[in-house]
């Protein structure tokens, strides 16, 4: 579904699924910061990820509104024109925030380093990774592949956690 883009995405009829269980998978991820290790590098990771998860929730209102537009591309495009003139929407729902939710998940497992090292460095590398095939290779496949890495480096080290 990444790697198709925006194509996809502006033609899901009747609901835009993706944006959809994205929103969701954001709102879910407030439990994140309840379930590490309580200490000074988690107090900070979790206000850093829960800046995060607000502008991810603000970028999927974004894409709803893209979404809306259907076939009208010269709306969209003039939506995106807006949002890239407008600082005070790119930066913080667009460039930055987002990757608020990345930085604060890989501190979060920083704590692992030692005895979850693979889990803990699967977080830690697909953390930047997902930002490297975003912003700078504009690659969907690896965009998936970096969000692969980074998912299942958390749930791994959510697993060994319950053990």
């Amino acid at each position: 579904m990444f790697a198709q883009g925006s194509k996809l995405a502006y033609f899901q009829e009747p609901i835009d699924f993706a944006h959809w269980f994205n929103l969701v998978g954001a709102i879910l991820l407030f439990s994140f910061n309840k379930v590490f290790p309580k200490n000074t590098l988690n107090t900070t990771a979790a206000f850093v990820t829960t800046l995060g998860i607000i502008a991810h929730i603000g970028l999927c209102t974004i894409d709803f509104i893209m979404w809306s537009f259907g076939n009208d591309d010269i709306a969209r495009t003039a939506l995106s024109e807006h949002i890239s003139n407008t600082p005070s929407i790119l930066y913080p729902f667009i460039i930055i925030g987002p990757s608020l939710l990345f930085v604060g998940l890989a501190m979060h497992a920083l704590n692992f380093i030692k005895a979850n090292t693979i889990p803990s460095l699967m977080v830690r590398i697909g953390a930047p990774a997902v930002g490297f095939s975003f912003f700078i290779l504009k690659n969907g496949t690896y965009m998936v592949l970096s969000c692969l890495l980074f998912a299942l480096g958390l749930l791994l080290l959510l697993y060994r956690m319950e053990k």
